[in-house]
């Protein structure tokens, strides 16, 4: 199987405009023959928790179709990040869209202190996804903190473990030795996707990663540079491609 993470420069608050950088490297990736694609921490808005309300949806928001469509036409799993209304608040969620089949939604159940004043936790709704004898569980930012939350997944039986994050250069250190650690400690193969640009009002860090299960760095996009990375779980090999 061949995983992607997408490294992204958001445009503050800006759906339509995301949905067109996402599609672009969707593309991109799609014709490098990769089976899935994650992107950051609320990728079609950017990490804006004063805009959330505003710019909060629905899971079957009609102006994501067109990501069922790549996925049916292109056979790719696409996992894009939007702030989702609920009965308890807005959920900072990852929306996954499978060839075929209909949307689903995960949403960050471990929040940030300082996200509490804006966001709802979401609840008991662990996603996993299988393909090819792999298993992927998701992360989304903060939870990649929590030990529960990997323990969580390895006893549900994942190998794979893909963190959705922003990151700022400030804390990205910490969370690459994290990361490392939680591969080490699980033999889980670990994915970070994170933005590059501003978001959130910080300069965010890039250097979106993958990890084996030794917790060995295998790869690793810069700083600045908005593209992708991808690994093939077959033959362990890294293909990094700069979005010109």
């Amino acid at each position: 199987m061949r995983i992607c993470i997408a490294q992204t420069k958001p445009i503050k608050g800006n759906i339509q405009k995301n949905v067109e950088i996402h599609k672009r490297i969707i593309d991109l990736a799609a014709f490098n023959n990769v089976d899935v694609i994650v992107f950051p921490e609320l990728s079609l808005t950017g990490y804006e928790p004063e805009l959330a309300e505003r710019l909060s949806t629905s899971k079957d928001d009609v102006r994501f179709d067109e990501f069922q469509k790549i996925s049916d036409f292109k056979k790719i799993i696409i996992c894009v990040g939007v702030p989702i209304k609920s009965d308890n608040g807005i959920l900072i969620s990852m929306l996954i869209f499978q060839p075929t089949k209909s949307r689903i939604i995960y949403s960050k159940q471990y929040l940030h202190p300082g996200e509490s004043s804006f966001f709802a936790a979401g609840i008991n709704n662990q996603i996993f996804l299988e393909k090819e004898n792999q298993k992927i569980a998701f992360a989304i930012c903060y939870e990649t903190s929590v030990l529960e939350h990997s323990d969580y997944a390895n006893n549900k039986g994942a190998n794979i473990y893909i963190a959705s994050v922003l990151n700022s250069n400030d804390s990205i250190d910490k969370d690459i030795k994290r990361l490392s650690e939680t591969a080490k400690r699980h033999k889980m193969t670990v994915f970070m996707s994170n933005y590059a640009g501003i978001s959130g009002g910080c300069t965010c860090a890039g250097k979106s990663s993958v990890w084996n299960k030794q917790g060995n760095l295998l790869d690793q996009l810069d700083a600045k540079t908005q593209g992708i990375l991808i690994y093939d779980t077959e033959t362990r090999e890294t293909i990094k491609i700069n979005d010109h």
